[in-house]
């Protein structure tokens, strides 16, 4: 199975990106959104991110150039069932994901490969709605794509070696680094980072520590970049929610039972960064602790 071109569906944070490094590896794109402001949207800000690394010596300008062309949108789903590869990376819901796979299934070239980018959901389950379980696979890249080194492939119980193989060779040639995950809710990254960020909003929903006190701590204390609640923010606070009812229902343990305060904060629509507020307030020149 040779992987020369690719169709992302979703052309949000993480398929943009997801485009950004196919075509900079040298694979043919073809982005896909039901919002033709976000495909626009998608390309300015990939074009942006590729200046980026040409001012800082990563890439050079012919790179960029060459990377821009090898990008394509197009509103039409279906148009993608041509790709070698398709990466759906739509809304994490399954419901969603479900009908793109149902619509593009029809369209697709025998040899085509499936994969989702979800980062909670089966992938038996996906997989099973679709005609080729054997073909279907989890490619879950981490966020800011461009700048994370990892993906995780997950396979289903279906899921064949050659599969596996063609998916392991295509991170190979993106520059990063895979790692095999069973198809067991949340996976492995999320498995472990969820429940410590639901913690810490349990540490902070009891009172043990303020939002600034909690990030200090885990940034000087354990040596982390950016501290649970700044990384909850960054991620989506409706993001880290549904992960965490995904490991609470998939796993059936209340050691996964997502904090209230996190449903909170999502019914009020305080989402994090994308919604300038969440556990800090973005809205001025400075985030500031909303609690």
């Amino acid at each position: 199975m040779t992987v020369n071109s690719v169709g992302i569906v979703g052309a949000g944070q993480m398929g943009n990106g997801i485009a950004h490094v196919f075509a900079l590896a040298g694979f043919d794109v073809k982005l896909t959104d039901i919002s033709d402001d976000a495909l626009k949207a998608a390309v300015a800000l990939i074009d942006r991110n590729l200046d980026r690394q040409v001012g800082k010596g990563a890439i050079d300008a012919a790179e960029k150039s060459a990377a821009m062309q090898r990008i394509s949108t197009t509103p039409v789903l279906t148009e993608l069932g041509q790709s070698d590869l398709i990466i759906e990376a739509a809304t994490e819901r399954e419901t969603i994901k479900q009908a793109i796979f149902e619509d593009l299934v029809p369209h697709l070239k025998p040899e085509t490969i499936l994969t989702s980018n979800t980062s909670s959901i089966s992938i038996t389950r996906l997989a099973s709605r679709t005609d080729r379980p054997e073909k279907f696979m989890g490619f879950h890249f981490m966020n800011p794509v461009p700048i994370m080194q990892l993906v995780e492939l997950i396979r289903g119980i279906a899921t064949d070696e050659p599969t596996f193989r063609a998916c392991q060779d295509v991170v190979k040639k993106l520059g990063k680094t895979s790692t095999a995950s069973e198809d067991f809710p949340a996976f492995i990254v999320n498995r472990i980072l969820m429940p410590m960020i639901n913690e810490a909003i349990y540490t902070l929903y009891e009172g043990v520590g303020s939002v600034q006190s909690i990030d200090t701590s885990l940034k000087l204390g354990a040596n982390h970049p950016m501290g649970p609640l700044e990384l909850a923010d960054f991620i989506g606070l409706d993001t880290c929610l549904a992960i965490m009812n995904v490991l609470h229902d998939g796993l059936a343990d209340t050691k996964y039972r997502p904090c209230p305060l996190l449903t909170k904060y999502v019914e009020a629509g305080w989402l994090g960064r994308k919604s300038q507020r969440g556990f800090y307030d973005y809205r001025g020149e400075v985030p500031v602790p909303t609690r």
